[in-house]
Formats: structure tokens, sequence, C-alpha cells
């Protein structure tokens, strides 16, 4: 590995620089900015280090590193200075996102310390919506209520599966994913359509800032696919989202999956970057 500046953890002094450089990209990096506008810098807190490239009052490029490595305006030294890190460190986490040239490069720096990906996901579109919705919403999506929970975990728990590839319950038996969708409902962050007290749609915004937020989490029941409810769906959850949430609605689809990039266009989501993931 070519030697480099290197990254550095960052601290409460640098939290208003950090928010500044976060600011410069709102929807690329809404997933980071929630975090640290949410709790700032202290990794307790964070369950996450900042790694910073760049001296103090020079910050170039950071790097939140928790149960995901997330790199953030970062071009090719930092992404160098990150990689070096992350090596030493040994692999802590469950996946790298974020946008695709600097996740890739950082892959390509890792590989050979980390060993093989259960998966490269290395073309995933950021789509992203600033206006109202070109068509409709469907008027049976609404907020999902704490007492619901129960209702909505199954649901979940098939998205999470059929999406990561594993279910969320290896491991401790679901709590910590139970508890994060608990907090989504009691956020006013958890979207569905019940039906006979079964979810046939539902989505979630795992991330929000005052400027941006993005959507996770979409699923629709198979045996209602292809018939426009995620589409209508959709539609009704970026109106609620704009009007309690943020103004600029994104999300990110894996670009084999035209079915969902067609239903998200009819929408009004227009393609903004690209996202890729390594999936451990």
């Amino acid at each position: 590995m070519l030697r480099t500046a290197a990254a550095r953890v960052l601290d409460a002094r640098d939290l208003d620089e950090v928010l500044a450089l976060l600011a410069r990209d709102p929807v690329a990096d809404t997933f980071v900015a929630s975090r640290v506008e949410a709790v700032g810098l202290d990794p307790w807190r964070l369950g996450a280090e900042i790694w910073g490239y760049g001296d103090r009052g020079r910050l170039e490029s950071l790097c939140y590193s928790g149960a995901n490595l997330v790199p953030c305006q970062a071009k090719t030294e930092a992404v160098r200075a990150f990689a070096d890190r992350a090596r030493r460190q040994g692999r802590r986490c469950s996946s790298l996102v974020g946008p695709a040239p600097a996740v890739l490069d950082l892959w390509r720096l890792l590989k050979p310390h980390w060993g093989r990906a259960r998966e490269v996901r290395d073309r995933q579109p950021l789509m992203a919506i600033d206006g109202p919705p070109l068509m409709d919403g469907d008027p049976e999506v609404r907020l999902v209520q704490p007492e619901e929970i129960d209702v909505l975990m199954p649901a979940c728990i098939e998205m999470f599966t059929e999406e990561v590839g594993v279910s969320p319950l290896v491991g401790d038996g679901g709590s910590l994913y139970r508890a994060r969708v608990e907090e989504l409902i009691a956020t006013g962050r958890a979207f569905a359509r019940v039906e006979d007290g079964v979810v046939v749609f539902k989505a979630e915004v795992g991330a929000a800032t005052a400027a941006a937020c993005q959507v996770q989490g979409v699923w629709v029941h198979p045996s209602l696919r292809r018939r426009g409810v995620g589409t209508a769906g959709m539609a009704a959850v970026v109106r609620g989202a704009q009007e309690s949430i943020a103004p600029v609605v994104s999300l990110y689809v894996n670009d084999f999956n035209m079915a969902a990039r067609r239903s998200y266009e009819k929408v009004g989501f227009r393609e903004v970057g690209t996202f890729a993931s390594v999936l451990f």
C-alpha cells in the first residue's frame, strides 16, 4: 500500500467542520450526517468512529467506521488513508457502502487483507426526488403505530432476508433488529399498508437530516408484486416524508432491479449518483 498521510479519529473539536463537509452533498451523505447530527462525534454514543483526512481546519474527507464502513467526500489519497487504518485494525464492519468510486477503491485496497466478500454490488443508482410525487399515493399507506410492531416485523424480516441474503434473526435472535424497527416506528418513520392484519406494502425512512432523508426497506407482499402496489405506496411515502421529515427523499437500488427503478421513476425519482455495497 502506498504511503499517504494518516487518517485520524475526529472528536468534538471537529464537529462544526464535519457538519460543513457533510452538507456539501446532503443526499449522498444522509446516513452519516443523520448520525452525527443526532449524537455528535463521541464514539461511545455514535457506536462508531469518524475518521478524518486532513488537518484540523482543513478537513478534506471522512469515513464512518462502525457496523458499516462509509466513506464521505473521499478522493484517492483519503481512500488510501482510510484503507490503511481499516487494514491495521482488522475488519469490524458487515459492509462497505457509499459512493461507488470511493467504496470500490477502498475494497480494492482491502481485499488482499480481508479476503473475499460475500457479495459486491458495484452499481446501485442513488435516486432522489425534491418535488411532489408525479402520481397520487396510496391513501391506505400510513404510519405504523407502536402496538403494531408484531404486525410489521414479519414483513421486515422477509425484506431483510431477500435484500441482504441472511436473516436478521441470526446471532441474537433478532433482538437488535427488532429494537431498530421499534425505534423507526416510535419516531414516525415507518410506513405501511396493512390489510386484515397483514402488511402488503412497507417502507421506512432509515436516515434523516433537516435537508434530506433516505428510504430503505421497501417491500411488497409477493402475491401483489408487479401490480402497481409498490409504486402507489412509494408515492404516499414520499409525500408523507416530505411533509414531516425532510424536503428531499432519496434511496438507492440495485442496478439489475429494473422493475423497482421504473417504479421509482414513475413516482418522480431521478438518478443523482451511484452507490456501491460490499457485503460480508
